[in-house]
């Protein structure tokens, strides 16, 4: 220890007495974090050498508290000096031992840099070197909401899962740890019957959306409504009343009946979940993300009031076609939650027939009778709006479900169906199905088609052949002849339950397929075909032929590919007389495939005689080579899109294009299209990364286009586009759309104040206007008149002009805002409703002294500046010969 301090030696070691008093101080000061480290790491571990070093210190460690010891280069170091940022918190020994004196705090400072020289009786013989001192954070600040009780109104059935208000909160330590990462969870509901979670919150945003059991069961209090146009006042409450509960004897006033309906009308009008909330919900927020027994906490409460929701979808709805009815027809009726919405009907797909209208009541109105084999639904979009044709109601989307009516007779596909058999096939045979259609509905009997057989010629036909009454399947009731006949004709009844039409059938019997296909050539070699051919390319035409009767399916020749071709890049187009033709039917590719061995048959519909086999002559081989060619490079993906918040930090990877090259050749990326300059593109590995901040309000979708090419060939080269979607924060707060107005002294009337926000709901409209200091004012009344307006009203008379400057805070949908200074003048006016601005005093007519005195000034300036051009033209022409002369000799 007594390193540490400077021992009383006669004739020397210290300066003074107070010199080795305050070092005896130091030491004492030292003793117990020295004793501490000792029975500690140790002290060798404090060790190191005197070099430039970043030391990281949680903040409030207790003091004093030993960072490192210093290691002497030089023998005759007897102190240390610190400079720098901290010198009064940073100290050292002059044995060398750095040590911290007064504690660090995050929140005033981070960082902070000193130097240290080693001296040796007080002269510099070693550094200086350089400390950075990082301040760590440690979670000492509980996180806590903007607000301690939020105010929110949510409609019935309001979709689970989409917000409908948000909560925020902050937190005082370093946000790059995890001591401000936040996590909100919902700690109760008042009331919670049944134990049913009618809410729920996002851990994340701290935004609050029904649960799925909300959407279905969120009921407001009973109200009295009302229709559009429809007078809400006092007298209209006292005429519904009497509606409801007729001879009455008691006055309204007295009435406990009429009172508890006033009551309630009154609280429909002033809705406020500050005062009357139907819900309560308690929510929490939690640093270290919540995933911590020492988290810190804080707590806010929700008030919720439930609106009612009248804007309720009445479909599907049901309409049959072909009504007769007295048109135009009511088929339902919407009503909005604004009492003053104009509705709108609009057709939602594209057609030139669209019968339905819209009253002002909100009836849905059909103009003609519909007809299923038309159009079997329709789609109408209702729209409610205010006056100025903004949606105060969601639009809503009905289905009009056209039933059907039997009012279509069957159809046969054919006028005539012919089908053929062989001979000699077993009683049983399948012959064929006859196909009939019916147009109306197929899910109901009005198009359930039964077949019978009415008539046949020959006669005897009749117990030739059957058919199945509820497919159409006609099958042979005995086995038969060529030579006992050879063409049968059929009549078949086809029917709905109100209809029916008569099929034609004919029915050949055809000789027996004992001959089989042959080709012209059993090897058709190995043609060359490029690997960029085109899909529908004919590469090669085979000819077969087949010595069966003409013009029957014996004799018909269909062309199969049976091997060489899994992938089935390749197809046999068959013509008649025994043609087919080879097709590309995929794009060919030479990494993959660059041969193919096909194998290809030749066969009939009809099946061989018993007893006989197709052979080899019925079976052809093709050989085809595909020559490479260069192609271009090809994207793992054929959409690029990607979704980021617009405050997405710089330097952030977006997507990685991910693209090669069929040949393996190396490849690079370029990319063009940015306008805003946010992005950047790493062309060796595709990353897209941010290089510049976003911004929604200016740019809401950014498209660039991303190319990659041959690194050896940039001619060969494919493009994508990249869009890169914004997701609106709430980064603005509302503004004043005018700073200023007037109210005129003889006919004041309210002033209009208007905002805007450039953000998207939730953090836009509607927003809240307030006087800066919370109360009222005695002077001003500030009323809402919408979501993005309010209206100041001046409450007493002015009889000279005055200017006011009122703060007013506006704050948006998510209580986010400042205060702004609303300047209004009241004034005097002009008949067209202007302040009056009397005129501004001209300056008086100079006299004629003054005016002679300044024309005989200029006139003496003129003659001056004359006389001086004349003095220097003379001397510029006597120095002229002389210049002569001099150049001369030069």
């Amino acid at each position: 220890m007594t390193a540490l301090c400077c021992p009383l030696r006669k004739g020397g070691g210290c300066d003074s007495y107070e010199h080795a008093t305050m070092a005896t101080h130091l030491s004492l000061l030292l003793l117990p974090l020295l004793l501490t480290m000792a029975g500690g790491a140790g002290l060798e571990d404090k060790k190191v050498p005197f070099q430039n070093m970043v030391i990281n210190v949680p903040e409030k460690t207790p003091v004093p508290y030993a960072l490192y010891q210093f290691q002497k280069k030089h023998p005759g170091v007897n102190e240390f000096r610190v400079q720098g940022e901290g010198p009064d918190i940073i100290k050292v020994s002059k044995d060398g031992w750095l040590y911290l004196d007064k504690a660090l705090n995050w929140s005033e400072d981070d960082n902070f840099m000193v130097s240290v020289e080693a001296l040796a009786d007080g002269r510099v013989v070693d550094g200086p070197i350089f400390l950075t001192i990082n301040v760590e954070d440690i979670n000492d600040h509980a996180p806590y909401f903007s607000q301690s009780d939020y105010a929110a109104v949510v409609r019935e059935s309001h979709p689970a899962g989409q917000p409908f208000t948000r909560v925020f909160a902050m937190d005082q330590d370093d946000p790059q740890t995890p001591n401000a990462q936040l996590r909100f969870s919902l700690v109760s509901q008042i009331p919670k019957r049944d134990n049913v979670a009618l809410f729920q919150i996002h851990p994340v945003s701290g935004e609050v959306s029904t649960t799925e059991e909300g959407e279905r069961l969120l009921k407001a209090r009973e109200s009295i409504q009302f229709t559009r146009g429809e007078d809400s006042g006092h007298d209209s409450l006292k005429r519904k009343f009497d509606d409801y509960c007729p001879g009455k004897t008691i006055p309204y006033e007295l009435n406990p009946f009429f009172t508890c309906m006033e009551r309630v009308e009154t609280r429909r009008r002033n809705l406020d979940p500050l005062d009357d909330p139907d819900y309560v919900l308690f929510v929490r927020v939690q640093d270290l993300n919540g995933a911590s027994d020492v988290a810190l906490s804080g707590n806010a409460k929700v008030n919720i009031a439930i609106r009612p929701n009248l804007w309720v979808n009445p479909g599907p709805l049901h309409v049959k076609e072909n009504l007769q009815e007295t048109y135009p027809l009511v088929i339902t009726k919407v009503q909005s939650n604004e009492p003053k919405a104009v509705y709108k009907l609009v057709q939602k797909e594209r057609g030139e027939k669209f019968p339905f209208k819209i009253t002002e009541d909100g009836e849905v109105l059909l103009t003609e009778p519909l007809d299923r084999e038309d159009k079997s639904m329709y789609i109408l979009v209702v729209l409610a709006q205010d006056i100025h044709q903004n949606e105060v109601d969601p639009p809503m989307e009905i289905q009009v479900i056209v039933d059907d009516m039997n009012d279509n007779a069957p159809v046969c596909l054919n006028m005539e169906s012919v089908f053929e058999v062989q001979e000699g096939e077993p009683a049983g045979s399948l012959i064929g199905q006859l196909m009939a259609i019916d147009d109306d509905d197929e899910e109901t009997l009005n198009a359930q088609l039964t077949y019978k057989i009415m008539s046949s010629d020959p006669t005897t036909s009749s117990k030739t052949f059957s058919i199945d009454a509820a497919s159409g399947q006609i099958q042979a009731l005995q086995s038969l002849q060529r030579k006992q006949q050879q063409l049968y004709k059929l009549t078949v009844q086809v029917s709905d339950p109100d209809f029916n039409t008569e099929c034609q059938v004919v029915i050949k019997v055809i000789d027996v397929n004992n001959e089989m296909p042959i080709f012209e050539q059993k090897n058709y070699g190995s043609p060359p075909l490029a690997e960029d051919t085109p899909v529908g390319h004919t590469v090669l035409t085979l000819r077969a032929t087949d010595a069966d009767d003409p013009d029957s399916g014996s004799s018909k020749i269909q062309f199969h590919i049976t091997a060489g071709d899994d992938n089935e890049v390749f197809t046999m187009e068959t013509e008649g007389d025994g043609v087919g033709h080879l097709v590309v039917a995929k794009p060919l590719d030479f990494e993959t495939f660059p041969t193919y061995n096909l194998q290809i048959d030749a066969r009939n519909p009809e099946p061989l005689m018993k007893g006989l086999e197709y052979g080899s002559e019925s079976t052809a081989f093709v050989s085809l080579t595909v020559t490479d060619v260069d192609e271009l490079p090809e994207f793992s993906l054929d959409i690029l899109d990607v979704t980021v918040p617009e405050n997405t930090s710089r330097g952030a990877l977006l997507l990685t294009v991910e693209a090669k090259d069929p040949e393996g050749k190396e490849i690079s990326f370029k990319m063009e299209g940015d306008s805003m300059g946010w992005l950047e593109l790493d062309p060796a590995s595709g990353q897209i990364k941010t290089k510049g901040k976003m911004d929604r309000e200016a740019l809401d979708v950014l498209t660039v286009t991303i190319t990659a090419f041959e690194k050896e060939n940039p001619s060969m080269s494919s493009q994508r586009e990249v869009s890169v979607r914004l997701l609106d924060v709430n980064d603005n707060v509302p503004k004043l759309v005018e700073s200023q107005a007037f109210i005129c002294v003889k006919k004041p009337q309210p002033v209009i104040i208007r905002a805007q926000d450039p953000d998207d709901a939730p953090y836009s409209q509607p927003f809240t206007f307030a006087f800066a200091h919370g109360k009222k004012s005695p002077n001003w009344v500030l009323q809402p008149v919408d979501g993005a307006s309010a209206k100041l009203t001046w409450r007493k008379a002015v009889t000279e002009d005055q200017t006011f400057s009122i703060p007013i805070k506006i704050q948006d949908n998510a209580g986010m805002g400042v205060t702004h200074s609303f300047q209004v003048r009241v004034c005097n006016c002009t008949e067209l409703g202007y302040c009056y601005q009397p005129p501004e005093p001209r300056p008086g007519k100079l006299g004629m002294a003054p005016t002679i005195g300044i024309l005989a000034g200029v006139l003496g300036f003129v003659i001056i500046v004359f006389v001086i051009v004349i003095k220097r033209s003379g001397k510029n022409k006597r120095r002229a010969p002389a210049e002569q002369e001099t150049n001369a000799l030069m």
